[in-house]
């Protein structure tokens, strides 16, 4: 079995470590992810170091304050393959509302110009990410990264045109809705993730998340859809790489 990780965050210190036993996993892809303008640098250079890492270029909500600049100028290089993560946090509310309102709103607006696509954060905001999308028009290529909602909130992403990215949060015994919206996701509209360092999956909860967990992650979500692991597997995979123009890798 071929895995691909759409969303970790790699720390430099441990990268070489980290991607290493990815690989031994079985974890061929990975999609570092930016979430200011000097963490998406960091994230290109990651891509640059290994083969089967591409990178995100984005300013997460929590730091929509501090604004854009730097960021449009990185998303013509080849190793960056999507805008994001960028949205809306409003369990945090870390930066004010307005200008994660006008960040996320800009990033939207920049996948559509670079033709990327959109990887987006949402919390406690469905209503707001819902308004903001049909303002601004959804990208071709969009994912909910870390999807959370239930089967509602799952129909609304599926009907505007998004994909739901589960992560080690659809093992969680108290996550039964999110286990439905796994079972009802079209086969070619979900992707898995390990949002690694956090959020490790069971039996691993309470250690720190890495790639090299997302087998139990889709272990995870196999089960909530009553197929193999390696139908998972290779479901995810062809999406990853269609979502993000990969290069086929076989």
């Amino acid at each position: 079995m071929r895995w691909a990780d759409h969303h970790c965050h790699l720390s430099p210190d441990t990268a070489d470590e980290q991607v290493a036993e990815a690989r031994e996993a079985g974890v061929e892809v990975l999609i570092d992810v930016g979430t200011d303008v000097a963490s998406s640098l960091v994230a290109i250079d990651m891509a640059r170091r290994f083969d089967g890492v591409w990178a995100t270029a984005g300013v997460h909500p929590h730091d929509a304050d501090g604004g854009l600049d730097g960021l449009e100028d990185l998303l013509g290089l080849p190793e960056v393959v999507a805008v994001g993560e960028c949205g809306f946090d409003f369990h945090y509310d870390h930066s004010e509302r307005g200008a994660q309102r006008e960040v996320f709103a800009a990033q939207i607006a920049m996948a559509h110009r670079h033709d990327l696509a959109l990887v987006i954060h949402t919390r406690e905001a469905w209503a707001e990410t819902f308004d903001i999308l049909r303002a601004e028009g959804v990208p071709e290529r969009t994912v909910m990264h870390c999807f959370t909602g239930g089967p509602d909130e799952a129909r609304s992403c599926l009907d505007l045109g998004a994909h739901l990215s589960f992560s080690g949060i659809v093992s969680f015994p108290s996550a039964p809705e999110l286990r439905e919206a796994a079972a009802l996701c079209p086969s070619d509209r979900y992707l898995v993730e390990t949002d690694s360092p956090y959020l490790a999956p069971v039996p691993h909860r309470g250690r720190k998340n890495r790639p090299a967990l997302l087998p139990a992650v889709g272990a995870a979500v196999a089960d909530a859809r009553g197929v193999s692991v390696d139908v998972v597997a290779a479901e995810s995979w062809d999406t990853t790489e269609r979502l993000y123009r990969l290069a086929p890798t076989s």
